[in-house]
């Protein structure tokens, strides 16, 4: 028998408290490790995943989970029609760039993907691009249909 599909709301966020450092570790070392060369691939739908375990009803609400999990203060840039442009920055996100290890932005892409297909009900993909000098990703929402 199949459970029934329970979305969190996104107020629900505010009963998460952490430091972050445990965090990075996962995410930045062992999962990448457990996931081996797709860990890319499997961290995008991750993202996609977790967008569906909320409920999103506005772009607001994807501004206040990337604020409270910690991924950076996210800001739309650019709306075309086929596309969205949004700026990610934060002293978390220079901090992850300046680290010793590998980072990435994978489950935020697949998490901001699957978010903007919720709310305007069209299919997209998300692609990131980071900007070493000023410590800035951006991502490229495009609506594939």
């Amino acid at each position: 028998m199949a459970q029934k599909k329970e979305s969190l709301s996104v107020s629900q966020l505010d009963e998460l408290h952490t430091a972050g450092a445990g965090y990075d570790v996962l995410r930045y070392i062992s999962l990448p490790e457990i996931l081996g060369k797709e860990s890319n691939t499997l961290l995008y739908f991750m993202g996609r995943n977790l967008a569906r375990k909320l409920d999103i009803k506005a772009i607001e609400d994807i501004y206040y989970i990337f604020d409270k999990l910690g991924w950076g203060n996210l800001e739309l840039i650019k709306e075309k029609r086929k596309e969205l442009v949004f700026h990610l920055m934060a002293d978390a996100v220079v901090q992850r760039l300046n680290a010793s290890f590998e980072t990435e932005f994978r489950l935020e892409a697949g998490f901001l993907a699957e978010a903007i297909q919720m709310i305007n009900e069209r299919e997209c993909e998300c692609v990131e691009a980071i900007n070493h000098k000023i410590h800035q990703i951006e991502f490229t929402v495009i609506y594939t249909e």
